[in-house]
C-alpha cells in the first residue's frame, strides 16, 4: 500500500476518532470527572491517541523518503509526543479543520462566512477547555468553563479585556496557540476569500471573451457574405 492510498482510507476515521476524542475531553474537564467515569474517559482519550499514533507510524513506515518526512512534518510528531501535556492533547483536533479545509474547501469557498464562522467557534471551544484544564485550581485563574468561553472570545478578537489571563505555564502555551492560531484562521479565509474571488473574475474574463469571440465570428460571417455578393454581382 502507498502512503496515498493509506491517507485516503484512514481520512475520515481520523475525524471520528477526533470528534470521539472532543466529546470524551469535554466531558472529562467540563465535568471534573473523577473515579470511574474520569477512568472512563481517559480510556477513550488514550485509546484515539493510539490511533493517531499508529497513523503516525504508517505514515512514516510507508513514505517513500522516511528521513525528509519526518522532518518536514513535525507537527504531526507533537500530535502523539505531547499528550502528557494535557490540553495539547488538542492539537489532535486540528487534523478537523485541516481535512475539512482540504476535502471540502472548494465546496465552501462560496459560504467564506459560514466556513470562518465554524472554524473560529471550534477554535474558541477548544482554547476555552484546554485553558480550563490546564487553570483549575489555581489561586486567581479561570475556574470555569463560562469563564473559559469568555477569555477565548476576548483573546481571539485581541480585545484582551484583562479580566481573565493564565496564571500557568501550560495555560500560558494554550493562549500563545489561540493567538496563532486566530491568525492562521485569518490568513485561512482571506486566501478562500481571494481564491474564490479570483476564480469568478476568471469566470467572467472567460465567458467575456467567448462572447466577444462569437461577436467577431458573426461579424466574419457577414462580411464573408457581403463580399460574396459583391464578387457575384460583378
Amino acid at each position: 500500500m502507498t502512503q496515498q492510498a493509506w491517507q485516503k482510507l484512514v481520512e475520515w476515521p481520523l475525524v471520528v476518532a477526533a470528534l470521539v476524542f472532543l466529546v470524551a475531553y469535554s466531558w472529562q474537564v467540563i465535568g471534573d470527572l473523577q473515579g470511574l467515569e474520569g477512568a472512563l474517559a481517559e480510556t477513550v482519550i488514550w485509546f484515539t491517541w493510539a490511533l493517531f499514533l499508529t497513523d503516525y507510524l504508517v505514515n512514516l513506515v510507508l513514505a517513500p523518503n522516511r528521513g525528509r518526512w519526518f522532518v518536514t512534518h513535525p507537527f504531526d510528531l507533537a500530535i502523539v509526543v505531547l499528550p502528557m501535556l494535557r490540553p495539547l492533547r488538542l492539537l489532535r483536533l486540528v487534523t478537523i479543520l485541516a481535512l475539512l479545509h482540504r476535502t471540502a474547501g472548494a465546496a465552501l469557498r462560496g459560504r467564506v462566512l459560514l466556513y470562518a464562522a465554524g472554524a473560529s467557534l471550534l477554535l474558541v471551544y477548544l482554547a476555552a477547555l484546554a485553558m480550563l484544564d490546564a487553570e483549575r485550581g489555581e489561586p486567581g485563574a479561570i475556574q470555569t468553563f463560562g469563564e473559559g468561553l469568555w477569555w477565548a472570545f476576548v483573546t481571539i478578537t485581541t480585545v484582551g479585556y484583562g479580566d481573565y489571563f493564565p496564571v500557568t505555564p501550560t495555560g500560558q502555551l494554550v493562549a500563545v496557540a489561540i493567538m496563532i492560531g486566530g491568525i492562521a484562521l485569518i490568513g485561512v479565509v482571506t486566501a478562500t476569500l481571494a481564491s474564490w474571488i479570483v476564480e469568478k473574475v476568471g469566470e467572467a474574463n472567460d465567458a467575456e471573451q467567448a462572447a466577444t469571440k462569437a461577436h467577431l465570428d458573426e461579424l466574419l460571417a457577414e462580411v464573408r457574405a457581403l463580399r460574396e455578393e459583391v464578387t457575384n454581382r460583378r
